[in-house]
């Protein structure tokens, strides 16, 4: 649903008051970041359902998914290192991979695409490398996160592509899966 002044106007309670159209600017902002936030929520619910997944198959539990500019997701990936005895099989790789393959071009332009943990610089590296758009993830990886965490590697300017990033979408979720992970490696080295 799309917050709009004219939906406003036709609302109930604003008959017997005057708004100015300024006034009504503000309320469509508040209304569309509602809705936007809304809408990354609802995709990082669709990457956690992947992190689960890898969770139940012994993997680190981390999802994506890369959504095209009509809100379709045309590319799901998990983590898949273990499994695959390929250090390169992390979630967004996944998706850039079928990604691409779907959309019959190695350029992603105007996606969006949806992590449970913040890319690590190999993953960053090739999602500016596919010109993805915009990156969306959960929780910080302090370990290996190249957007802000570990090594803002993103910061550096980029010769000719320049991702947007937003984070902490569902971030304690998504770091629980994680957590939870470790720990339990943790406890059953220690039997």
């Amino acid at each position: 649903m799309e917050c709009n002044a004219l939906v406003f106007v036709r609302s109930p309670w604003m008959t017997s008051f005057r708004y100015s159209a300024s006034h009504l600017k503000k309320i469509n902002h508040v209304c569309m970041c509602h809705t936007i936030q809304n809408r990354h929520e609802y995709f990082m619910r669709q990457a956690l359902e992947l992190a689960k997944e890898s969770f139940g198959q012994g993997e680190v539990p981390i999802g994506a998914v890369l959504v095209n500019s009509n809100g379709d997701i045309i590319a799901k990936g998990r983590n898949q290192v273990e499994r695959s005895k390929d250090a390169t099989q992390h979630a967004e790789m996944q998706c850039i991979q079928i990604g691409s393959k779907v959309c019959g071009n190695w350029r992603l332009v105007n996606t969006t695409l949806y992590s449970t943990l913040e890319p690590c610089a190999m993953c960053l590296s090739a999602l500016q490398l596919a010109r993805v758009s915009l990156i969306v993830y959960g929780a910080k990886d302090y370990r290996l996160g190249a957007i802000q965490s570990w090594f803002p590697l993103i910061d550096q300017k980029h010769p000719f592509h320049q991702i947007n990033y937003i984070g902490g979408i569902l971030e304690e979720e998504c770091a629980w899966w994680i957590q939870t992970f470790f720990a339990n490696i943790r406890k059953n080295k220690h039997l």
